[in-house]
């Protein structure tokens, strides 16, 4: 048996079948590594275009031309096939064979072996089929051995690391796990050399002749796909921290069934197929570890988002919360506490993207440099967080940096199109001690419900939305439709039947306080247009755009209208 689970000619010609023939190679002595994939045994001229490659032809030669020339051809079609080698019994057409047949095959060096004595080619079959058979199933029994060496190490508690090693050991060469993007995630070297002790070297080594190509695995490599559902955003950073002799990366995300690959280059050894057979294998474990990973980090993320909101419900104290936020990690420091929440538009669909989210948030958080306890509330699609702000410094910088950052973490998980087509929104809230913390996470997560209907901002501030949240909270009492369809309805309904629409000078003529050159800049009108507007509007409501109660029932009513559609 050779490596590619096949046996070699040499082998096949040591049988009893073929050696009871008495065989003699007369072309190709330095090809009989070749490996027979399957044995083949046929009389016709035109056998080559039956045959897929690797196959032993049996032939008694009855087939054969007697013409040069075409003895030639049929040589040149068979080594074109890429066939193992051919066997000729002589004696029922040649009693030694023809000098073309030896001469073409020599040159196109393929093996050609003559046989002095009558063999039952049936029995060859039976022998050489017996053993790519037992050689395939020895190959299996390899790899299952794989399997279960790599199964141990899990039920010992090892991770990705050892499952690594072991088949970088087997293979005797290094192994990667990396993304569906191809960035590294975890990388095991082979212990049985030195040509590829430092695995990263061969990674940055492998990633610029991939670059070049600009896509597919080394030549002669495995390249095996670790499944997994969700998005491939689940792969880009599945896993824990590495440990030794692993390493990790980032990566874009992508969607796609295929949450990681796994590499096995050859670059200290060649690669058989018993290696892919491994690889395989132990991509399924990889998936299993990876699926589990996912849901501890979506449980761990859960709870932590449980906990601020009992925080903010009150059903834990804000004397036992600091002591509680210490066993999740969360080390505030001195300064205040800073409650954000972000709340996404849709829900986000499968299990585990909601791990897929919260790790790709913190990543992005840790460029902010203020600590942060982050959790996931999927019931009601928010993200709530709470932040440790430095002695002195700036609430709205380090809101800015924040609404950044989780945003950008929405991006990155793959998550955006999908949370429909409003971006997240981000609420800030009010900053100060452990005693003001459940209030503020409670105001900035209503808040946030509220602000849905509201224009996109980077980040709004909880303090100045409280109108939007009682307004939103009135949104399906009758009363409220009908003062919104009392202030403004008959600007509506001219907006509805006639040109240019007012409503949209009404709205930018209040957010000036009625300041009218700002108002004719911003919406690019001279100043006479926007007079004749202006006076439209008053003719229209029958009010005195002027006075101060009528501005602030229209302003009111402006904003009523975002919340009641």
């Amino acid at each position: 048996m050779d490596e590619q689970g096949g046996i070699t000619v040499r082998r096949a010609l040591e049988l009893p079948g073929l050696r009871g023939g008495l065989p003699e190679v007369v072309a190709g002595a330095d090809r009989l590594h070749r490996t027979v994939r399957w044995v083949h045994a046929g009389e016709v001229p035109n056998i080559a275009s039956l045959l897929k490659g690797g196959e032993l032809l049996l032939t008694t030669g009855i087939g054969l031309s007697t013409r040069p020339a075409e003895q030639r051809a049929f040589v040149r079609r068979l080594a074109d096939r890429g066939i193992a080698a051919l066997v000729v019994e002589l004696g029922h057409r040649f009693e030694r064979l023809p000098a073309p047949l030896v001469e073409t095959a020599r040159a196109a060096g393929l093996p050609l072996v003559q046989l002095h004595r009558e063999v039952a080619f049936v029995s060859v079959t039976e022998e050489v089929h017996t053993e790519i058979v037992n050689g395939h199933y020895t190959l299996l029994r390899r790899a299952e051995e794989v399997h279960r060496r790599c199964t141990g190490a899990l039920l010992e508690g090892g991770g990705i690391p050892q499952v690594l090693s072991i088949l970088a050991d087997f293979s005797g060469n290094p192994v990667f796990l990396e993304t569906a993007e191809g960035e590294l995630l975890y990388a095991a070297a082979s212990g049985s050399g030195d040509e590829c002790a430092d695995p990263l070297q061969v990674w940055e080594g492998l990633r610029g002749k991939r670059a070049a190509r600009e896509a597919g695995p080394p030549a002669g490599a495995v390249l095996v796909d670790v499944p997994g559902g969700g998005t491939a955003a689940g792969a880009v950073r599945d896993g824990a921290p590495p440990g030794p002799g692993a390493v990790r990366g980032g990566a874009g995300p992508g969607p796609g069934p295929v949450r990681a690959r796994l590499l096995v280059p050859a670059v200290a050894a060649p690669l058989a197929p018993v290696h892919r057979m491994a690889a395989e294998r132990a991509s399924g474990i990889l998936a299993v570890v990876l699926m589990q990973r996912r849901q501890e980090e979506e449980l761990a993320a859960r709870g932590r988002g449980d906990f601020l909101t009992d925080l903010a419900e009150g059903r834990i104290t804000a004397d036992d919360a600091p002591a509680q936020a210490r066993v999740l990690g969360f080390r505030s420091g001195e300064g205040p506490l800073l409650p954000v929440v972000m709340r996404l538009a849709a829900e986000l669909g499968p299990a585990g993207n909601w791990a897929v989210l919260a790790r790709a948030v913190l990543e992005e958080l840790a460029s902010v440099g203020v600590p942060v306890l982050l959790g996931v509330r999927p019931v009601e699609g928010r993200v709530p967080l709470l932040l440790g702000l430095r002695a002195g410094a700036e609430r709205a910088a380090v809101a800015d940096r924040v609404a950044a950052a989780l945003r950008a973490g929405v991006e990155r998980a793959g998550l955006a199109g999908r949370a429909g087509d409003r971006p997240p929104v981000v609420v800030v809230g009010v900053a100060g001690g452990w005693a003001a913390v459940p209030a503020g996470l409670r105001h900035a997560a209503e808040t946030a419900v509220a602000a849905g209907g509201l224009p996109d901002r980077p980040w709004h501030d909880a303090r100045d939305l409280d109108i939007d949240l009682l307004l939103w909270r009135l949104r399906e009492h009758p009363d409220l439709a009908a003062f919104v369809e009392r202030a403004i309805g008959p600007v509506r309904d001219h907006d509805r039947a006639s040109r240019p629409a007012l409503l949209p000078t009404l709205e930018t003529y209040l957010a000036h306080a009625g300041r009218k050159a700002e108002t004719a800049r911003e919406l690019h009108l001279n100043r006479q247009t926007l007079y004749n507007r202006l006076a439209r509007i008053g003719e229209l409501l029958g009010t005195d755009l002027d006075d101060p109660g009528t501005v602030l029932a229209l302003s009111l009513a402006l904003r009523a209208r975002r919340h009641t559609g």
